[in-house]
């Protein structure tokens, strides 16, 4: 294959990669139809079949009526609120910024059934002290305490073997700034469910619950429990046993989800903060971003000067490959003419190509490497601008309320449209087909149309990050020496 069909390929590649990397990563989930949603009223006990497991089980002798009560747990700036079946049915955390009922979207969005030979049930419990709440027929206590960190802990203790499952129940929602309640649970991974989707398996979970704009209500355990998990279609998640135990320890949680919090809380919450595959590079730029915020009270700011860093520490990589452009461009009057001369002979041609690529020490492929070393970095910053809730909110300038938001004036994107314009003026390629060299014309119209719609603060990144890349190219070929250019 020619060199300027191999460069030409390349470029198709790399412009394929970006395209269908941005339908992949970040393309916005289709709303799932609407699945029916069941009745909602707390039930005094039930004998159906393991609808997870699908074994059928006894049914349950019947039990008398009991009439629900309603309990409280407090703590420094905390308080739950659940019935005698454990049922959850308010969660006040100051630390959170959002209304817990308008997170979860339930009167019951958390209940715990147990299962002592005759199917999981609901089992009413009496309140017998402050913390202290017993169930006499099949004779389990449960103890609770808060920590000082907010978090709910049950201790449920029983002189009889028994299976217990935790059921999530909520309904679809997604915003405009395009945040959606989802299930999500911890394995050795994080896995996300849309409401109504339907999703089973068996692993040890640390964590499960709802995640919704930036925050989550989760029940977690305090060591890895091997469950059987299930998101079904009416809406539920489900977390069971499917051993028999005379103890289980659980914990509550409602929070926004700030990363260093949740790191400081442990049981892999933090995780629940989703960087993806990125995940080194977002929490470093996450990282870079707080210590550039105990100086400068701007986000935007922050994103800017650690744009500055990331340009200056990537510079000696970058370095050899504007010195290898440089001198390609210097080689593009000789090039044209061996073009010209053996236009008939491509074999010629690319042996021409490749001697005066060798003697002068160019690499046709050189401009490729500022595009591939900044994309990780890249998609870390898309990951902690819209995952990190830190920047929910977070003014720049003037018309950019919001930096987790889009420019609504698109003027970050339009800024960085031209900047990517002018960069590729700059860039000495190889490419003749006038084909080719149109699909790569239009490369950064095309990514400009993509970024309109995505954070402000990630056009701002691209556009600094592209206007700085400028300057150094600029300065390493205006250089009197192509093998000693000026550092920048």
């Amino acid at each position: 294959m020619g060199s300027e069909q191999r460069n030409a390929l390349i470029a198709v590649v790399l412009s394929g990669l970006i395209l269908f990397g941005w339908q992949y990563y970040f393309a916005a989930p289709k709303a799932p139809t609407a699945a029916p949603v069941g009745p909602t009223a707390t039930e005094v006990s039930s004998s159906t079949p393991s609808q997870a497991t699908g074994t059928p089980v006894p049914a349950a002798a019947p039990i008398e009526a009991v009439v629900t009560e309603e309990f409280n747990l407090a703590g420094a700036g905390v308080g739950l609120t659940f019935d005698s079946f454990l049922s959850v049915k308010n969660f006040e955390n100051t630390q959170a910024a959002f209304n817990f009922k308008d997170t979860v979207n339930n009167q019951s969005p958390m209940k715990i059934e147990f299962d002592f030979g005759s199917g999981f049930q609901s089992i009413a419990f009496s309140k017998t002290a402050d913390n202290k709440f017993f169930n006499a027929s099949n004779d389990l206590t449960v103890l609770t305490t808060v920590s000082d960190k907010g978090v709910m802990n049950f201790n449920a203790t029983s002189s009889k073997p028994f299976k217990y499952r935790f059921i999530f129940k909520t309904e679809d929602k997604k915003l405009e700034n395009g945040q959606q309640r989802v299930f999500a649970w911890f394995t050795d991974e994080l896995t996300h469910a849309t409401i109504g989707e339907e999703e089973s398996g068996d692993r040890g979970i640390k964590w499960g619950g709802i995640d919704f704009n930036y925050h989550l209500f989760a029940a977690y355990f305090d060591k890895p429990q091997d469950l059987l998990f299930k998101s079904a279609v009416d809406s539920t998640f489900t977390m069971f046993s499917n051993k028999s135990t005379n103890q289980m320890n659980y914990s509550l949680v409602f929070v926004k989800k700030e990363y260093n919090y949740l790191s400081s809380l442990g049981h892999n919450l933090n995780n629940s903060v989703d960087f993806g595959i990125w995940g080194f590079f977002a929490v470093w730029i996450l990282k870079g971003l707080q210590f550039f915020h105990t100086f400068v009270s701007n986000y935007g700011v922050c994103i800017i000067l650690l744009t500055l860093l990331v340009r200056l520490i990537t510079f000696p990589l970058q370095y050899k490959s504007f010195v290898s452009m440089k001198k390609l461009q210097v080689i593009q009057p000789e090039l044209t003419k061996i073009r010209e001369k053996f236009k008939d002979d491509p074999q010629r041609m690319q042996k021409e190509s490749m001697d005066l690529f060798k003697k002068s020490g160019a690499n046709p492929l050189g401009g490729c490497l500022p595009l591939l070393l900044q994309m990780p970095v890249f998609f870390a910053f898309y990951k902690v601008l819209h995952s990190a809730v830190e920047l929910v909110g977070a003014p720049f300038v003037l018309w950019i309320g919001d930096l987790s938001n889009k420019d609504p004036y698109y003027v970050l994107p339009v800024l960085m449209t031209i900047a990517m314009f002018l960069q590729q003026k700059m860039t000495p390629n190889t490419i003749t087909d006038p084909v080719q060299k149109k699909v790569m014309t239009f490369m950064p119209l095309i990514f400009g149309f993509i970024m309109k719609d995505l954070p402000s603060g990630l056009s701002l990144y691209i556009f600094v990050s592209t206007l700085f890349g400028i300057i150094q190219q600029t300065l390493v070929f205006n250089s009197k020496s192509s093998s000693a250019p000026v550092v920048v």
